[in-house]
C-alpha cells in the first residue's frame, strides 16, 4: 500500500489535530505519530514584530515540497505524511506550518518529520518577511539551518534502521 501523502499550501488556518485525525483515524496498523507545528513568535531577534508574511512561488512550492516528502517515504517506512503551509501575513500566535507523519515505530516518524522540517527551512522557495513597528524585512538564509539540512546528505544521517 502506498504511503498517502497531503502537501498543501493556503492562507487559511489549519487544524492541526483534525488533520493528525485524518492521518490515524480508524487505523490500527499506525504505531506513531509524530507532529510539528511552526508557530510565529512575538519577536525576532530579541526586537518585538507586528507580523511575519510569507510568499511563495505557486505551483512550484508545492511541486518542490512534495518532491522532498517522497524522498522521505523512500528513506523511512513512512505510513502517511502531511505537510501544511501558510502564506500572507502571519500575526504573532498563529501556526505558519504543520509536519505529520505516521509510521510503524517512532524512530521513523521522527526522523521524516525532523528530515522535512530542516528542508522546509532550507531549500522549500518560500520568501519570508519580518514586519516591525518601524520596518520591514526580508530574512536572510541562516548558517545554522544549513548546518541542521546538512545531516541528510551523502555522510550525514541516513534512514532509521
Amino acid at each position: 500500500m502506498t504511503a498517502p501523502s497531503t502537501v498543501r499550501l493556503q492562507r487559511e488556518p489549519f487544524d492541526a489535530a483534525a488533520e493528525a485525525k485524518k492521518l490515524t483515524g480508524g487505523r490500527t496498523d499506525v504505531g506513531a505519530l509524530v507532529t510539528f507545528t511552526g508557530i510565529c513568535r512575538g519577536d525576532e531577534a530579541g526586537a518585538p514584530i507586528a507580523a511575519l508574511t510569507l510568499e511563495h512561488y505557486p505551483g512550484m512550492a508545492e511541486a518542490e515540497i512534495g518532491r522532498h516528502v517522497e524522498e522521505a517515504k523512500t528513506r523511512w517506512p513512512l505510513m502517511g505524511v502531511t505537510v501544511i503551509h501558510r502564506y500572507g501575513r502571519i500575526e504573532p500566535g498563529e501556526d505558519i506550518v504543520l509536519v505529520a507523519t505516521v509510521s510503524s515505530h517512532r524512530e521513523a516518524a521522527f526522523a521524516a518529520a525532523e528530515f522535512l522540517m530542516d528542508y522546509l527551512k532550507t531549500h522549500a522557495p518560500f520568501w519570508k518577511q519580518v514586519e516591525k513597528a518601524s520596518e520591514k524585512t526580508w530574512v536572510e538564509a541562516k548558517a545554522t539551518d544549513d548546518a541542521a539540512a546538512g545531516r541528510w546528505t551523502k555522510g550525514g544521517r541516513q534512514a532509521a534502521e
